[in-house]
């Protein structure tokens, strides 16, 4: 089965909070028998800042941001029996779903795979011409990682036949325990990149208690803050690529994971960082979203914080033993219910049903 994929980038996660999961889907559907094109764009420095080499469970085609090149990878879509557009390519957006849509084979499945699906709607609700809402009632499903019902009943309403959440979830081979490193030590941590609609929530979560807290040390990753007014006891340290996020999430007393506006809004959205930290053994205190306890229990295995109070009362509280034993029960977790593996299956599972009972109609 061949399946061709046009997201924004596999190689790289420079700007790309999508590429772990990219990773981790689409190297398991390989070894379910997909044969996997991933086709991405050289555009926003990412092939600049690779951060793995193309991968044996995927062909990757990085093509020129320009018309011609979007039109000759286009045209590739026709080959494949699963064609599946993503969200926040970044360019030519609007020109890849109308194109791949109407390049297709009749007989392929056409796929919208959302990796952000409450900004997506939010998109949607403000312009009924949009491309996608268009085109929504001829795909076969959408795919989101994230959103649950609200996202679901959304999407649904506007047009698509089947809405089907895809959660993100952890590849235990590369996000896992390591020893820890000193450039990586702090009391709290967290990595995201500086963004519109995440940064009054990162001042509230985690600037501003760690200006009330001045005797611990914070760490902040990611692109963008080098320009932002930190207090004296917060580090920047840039962008951390994934080859180190083990280390940066193995070597703190604690992971801050901070949702986005629209995602904590609409809640059922555990970001990658999520998984990872839990992979890596780490003890994660998370912004309160509804849908929480459906991946980690509050409490055991996640410190949820409803304000910026919470983040630095929990730690306060927090012993080295307790951080442990936190992160310990997090991973278990984790790995029995929240792997690619078993994600990878449920998508199987329903384009190859889709695809039989697709050929069954035609051959009746």
């Amino acid at each position: 089965m061949k399946m061709a994929f046009y997201g924004s980038s596999l190689l790289s996660s420079y700007w790309n909070g999508a590429a772990t999961y990219y990773r981790g889907m689409l190297s398991e559907l390989a070894t379910h028998g997909w044969d996997i094109t991933f086709y991405e764009p050289d555009a926003f420095d990412r092939q600049k800042h690779r951060d793995i080499e193309p991968p044996d469970y995927a062909k990757v085609v990085v093509y020129d941001a320009t018309p011609e090149a979007c039109r000759a990878v286009i045209a590739e879509a026709v080959k494949a029996d699963v064609v599946v557009k993503a969200n926040g390519v970044g360019v030519f957006d609007d020109e890849l779903l109308d194109g791949v849509m109407d390049a297709s084979d009749p007989q392929a499945l056409r796929i919208y795979w959302d990796v952000d699906a409450p900004a997506t709607l939010a998109e949607l609700r403000q312009a009924p011409d949009h491309v996608l809402r268009r085109r929504l009632p001829e795909l076969d499903f959408v795919l989101t990682y994230g959103g649950g019902p609200p996202v679901v009943s959304a999407y649904e309403a506007m047009g698509a036949p089947v809405c089907r959440p895809v959660y993100n979830a952890l590849d235990p081979s590369t996000h896992h325990p390591v020893p820890p490193q000193d450039r990586f030590r702090a009391d709290l941590n967290f990595l995201g990149n500086r963004l519109p609609d995440r940064e009054a929530r990162v001042e509230r979560f985690f600037l501003e208690p760690a200006a009330r807290n001045p005797d611990a040390r914070y760490i902040i990753g990611g692109s963008g803050w080098e320009t932002k007014g930190l207090p004296a006891n917060v580090t920047h340290i840039g962008h951390v690529g994934t080859a180190d996020h083990n280390a940066f999430n193995s070597s703190a007393k604690a992971v801050l994971n901070i949702a986005r506006d629209s995602m904590a809004e609409v809640g059922f959205s555990p970001a990658t960082r999520v998984f990872e930290a839990a992979g890596a053994g780490a003890c994660l205190i998370t912004d309160a979203w509804e849908g929480v306890e459906l991946f980690l229990a509050p409490d055991e295995e996640v410190l949820v914080a409803r304000d910026g109070q919470d983040v630095t009362e929990h730690l306060r509280a927090l012993t080295p033993e307790r951080s442990r034993a936190i992160g310990e029960a997090a991973r278990r977790r984790i790995l029995a219910g929240h792997t690619y593996a078993r994600r990878a299956v449920e998508v199987d599972q329903l384009l190859r049903g889709a695809l039989a009972a697709r050929r069954e109609r035609s051959a009746a």
